[in-house]
């Protein structure tokens, strides 16, 4: 009995010559041996189907007709001829090069995912983004819209004469906004820091907060701890996380109630 390994390999066209015409001898008289052929000639056929956008349309019909007036039996398999090979191994190749084509495929569809699926998540961290500054902006017009406010302009000072700040403080409720837009950036490592200054009968200073975050705050509009007893509001610049006491040569701003 064949089996069906050398069968495979004989109608890919693999085997030599003293073989291939003792199969098909048999196939001829054997009923059995010629279905298993004609079944892996129709699985060839189906294959190359399914793959023929990588052949030529002349070859692949060419090679679809043979195979197919084959399982019709108009056409008997002659040994000996010598397209006979080259017809197998063109199927042979069509699916090779079909599989090699459906993996490119999978492949491309695979980064194509993968590239929306960024861009969805740019898109969700932009919306929060724009969110968050619409906050910020509707903060800074109900502060500075806020009739119950008092507004204390503060001036520059020597080390930094053109700065400039505005503290917007409600008595009633004690909260303290400052605005920081006349503010330079400050440098790395330092931190803006606002002081409620008692002028008498001595100078007092009570830190009521720090600027943090000042570069990502796009409207510097900051809100600090609040003051009931304050007459006057200072900001000085200071290592980062703040300081006890300010540092009087790095008053940047000043200004009385």
């Amino acid at each position: 009995m064949i089996n069906s390994g050398r069968l495979e390999l004989y109608v890919y066209g693999l085997i030599n010559e003293s073989e291939t015409k003792e199969i098909s001898e048999l196939a001829k008289i054997n009923p059995a041996i010629n279905k298993e052929i004609l079944s892996i000639e129709k699985a060839i056929l189906n294959l190359s189907s399914s793959f023929s956008p990588v052949l030529s349309s002349e070859n692949f019909e060419r090679i679809k007709a043979k195979l197919e007036l084959k399982n019709q039996g108009i056409i008997e398999m002659n040994p000996k001829s010598k397209i006979t090979p080259y017809l197998n191994w063109a199927a042979t190749i069509v699916l090779v090069l079909g599989i090699g084509f459906q993996y490119f495929k999978l492949k491309e569809n695979h980064t194509t995912i993968t590239t929306i699926q960024g861009e969805k998540s740019n898109l969700q961290k932009s919306v929060v983004d724009l969110q968050s500054k619409n906050k910020e902006t509707a903060t800074a017009l109900q502060v500075i819209r806020d009739t119950k406010n008092t507004v204390v302009v503060l001036g520059g000072q020597k080390v930094a004469p053109t700065a400039s700040a505005k503290i917007y403080w409600n008595k009633e409720t004690a909260t303290v906004y400052v605005d920081a837009s006349g503010l330079p950036e400050p440098p790395k490592g330092k931190v803006y820091q606002i002081w409620s200054l008692q002028l008498s009968p001595t100078l007092t200073p009570t830190s009521i907060g720090l600027l943090a975050n000042f570069n990502g705050n796009t409207e510097k509009i900051f809100a600090v701890s609040g003051t009931k007893n304050a007459q006057a509001f200072g900001i000085t610049l200071e290592p980062t996380g703040g300081s006890k006491t300010p540092t009087m040569d790095q008053l940047y701003t000043l200004g009385k109630v």
